[in-house]
């Protein structure tokens, strides 16, 4: 059987991913993402009223047009998670192709939801749900099938999704990171992967996210980061001022860990932005988090702005607002405080808790530090990098080349220079540059079987 491999998006940078597998006549995608940086340095632009095209010259979302250069049909887009820089560019592109879009239960749900708030393009593809754990055919051949394996990441329902073939299985391996106790689902299935690496024909092939590569060690749980938020919270719970959180919307876990806590320090938790009332309302919906009744979620302006309003008139030292803008994003709540455009008055001595880190890119990296400038001017104390990430380090990446054991490997996620720690790792395993691991770019195509 033949298989080829199209990197497509995501090869020379972190963001707007995209891979396709074609196996003998069949094709399967993985990821249709938007590389936001690449929108924020533009003013006021609206990905949902512009064509792809232009969103494809910006630099914004794959350039999927060498999909022509691959011989067959595609049966299935699989998402592996709900976040933008994997879903982003699915309102753009996937109209194209005459397949479903098949994911986990969440991440379909904020699929259907960016695919509501899409302007320009009418999206028909099915949804089709399908949990960690289960399988299904791919094409007419009844010889590939498509599965789902449980993986932990930095958002709820992530799934590595793996193909198998009878040359052997490939494996999607974005994104994830080894986690034991994490706080809302179950730990990583480490042992499918195990069992995948040794059935049949193994792993034929292997592509890996390589954002913290270059990070020795292993990544935390996300237990880790729950703790330290705890240990934050219970630390100012003496404060009788404004405290203020803010972390990564998608990250529904640690929402939950913050609204259980301000519950602890008899503080009124409430949820701003809409962002924010996104994720964790299609999560309690779900059924992946119970949040207490009494818990408010606002993402309409004039709603947050009332909401702001009331806890200026009851008094900030009885709630904790949870808002969205951990990287400063110029519309997001947390700006908007930093520049006095809401009535939530900050004060000498509020605090303001980062539970997230900068993602290391410029554009974030500069907002972030405008945003803190701001809130420090108006006399807010900072608590930083209260996070764990969601991405394998070294020895997570050794580990999983020591469960799967593939043949060939791509390394993806990074830029050329983020990839290179990869590099060195799988050849101090044995691996050779242009043998058996391939290291490409975006628009090439990877033959493994001819």
């Amino acid at each position: 059987m033949e298989i080829e491999i199209a990197t497509i998006g995501g090869y020379e940078e972190v963001g707007r991913q995209m891979t396709a597998v074609r196996t003998g006549d069949d094709i399967v995608i993985f990821d249709m993402g938007l590389n936001l940086s690449q929108v924020l340095i533009h003013d006021n632009v609206e990905t949902e009223t512009m064509h792809s095209l232009d969103l494809i010259d910006m630099g914004a979302i794959p350039d999927d047009r060498i999909m022509s250069d691959l011989e067959g049909d595609v049966q299935a887009i699989v998402p592996t998670h709900g976040h933008l820089d994997h879903i982003g560019a699915l309102s753009k592109l996937a109209h194209r192709y005459d397949a479903p879009i098949v994911g986990s239960p969440f991440t379909i749900e904020l699929v259907k939801q960016q695919i509501d708030s899409e302007n320009k393009f009418n999206v028909n593809n099915d949804l089709l749900k399908m949990s960690a754990g289960e399988a299904m055919s791919i094409g007419e051949s009844g010889n590939v099938e498509l599965e789902f394996v449980h993986v932990t990441h930095s958002i709820i329902d992530a799934i590595n999704p793996v193909i198998h073939t009878p040359e052997g299985a490939i494996v999607y391996g974005l994104d994830k990171r080894i986690d034991h106790s994490p706080v809302l689902e179950d730990p990583i299935d480490m042992k499918r992967f195990r069992e995948i690496g040794r059935e049949d024909n193994g792993v034929l092939c292997y592509i890996e996210d390589c954002t913290n590569a270059g990070r020795k060690g292993r990544t935390p749980s996300e237990s880790h980061a729950r703790s330290h938020l705890e240990d934050t919270i219970r630390s100012i719970e003496d404060y009788d001022g404004g405290i203020v959180a803010t972390t990564f919307s998608s990250h529904v876990s640690r929402v939950s860990s913050l609204v259980e806590f301000a519950k602890d320090i008899d503080r009124q938790p409430v949820l701003l932005g809409r962002s924010m009332e996104k994720y964790s309302g299609a999560a309690e919906r779900l059924g992946f988090v119970d949040l207490p009744d009494d818990v408010g979620m606002y993402g309409h302006r004039k709603s947050v702005d009332r909401t702001f309003k009331r806890i200026m008139k009851e008094g900030k030292e009885n709630y904790l607002p949870i808002v969205t803008g951990h990287q400063g994003e110029p519309r997001a709540m947390l700006t908007r405080m930093g520049r006095g455009e809401t009535p939530f008055e900050l004060e000498n001595g509020d605090k303001v808790i980062f539970s997230a880190r900068v993602i290391p890119e410029p554009t974030n990296e500069g907002q972030r530090y405008q945003s803190e400038r701001l809130l420090k001017m108006q006399g807010a104390r900072i608590y930083d990098e209260i996070h764990v990430s969601g991405h394998l380090r070294e020895e997570g990446h050794y580990q999983m080349l020591d469960a799967l054991q593939p043949q060939h490997i791509i390394p993806a996620h990074q830029n050329l220079e983020g990839l290179s720690p990869y590099v060195d790792l799988a050849e101090s395993q044995g691996y050779a540059l242009g043998r058996d691991l391939h290291v490409t770019r975006n628009g090439n195509i990877v033959q493994l079987v001819g």
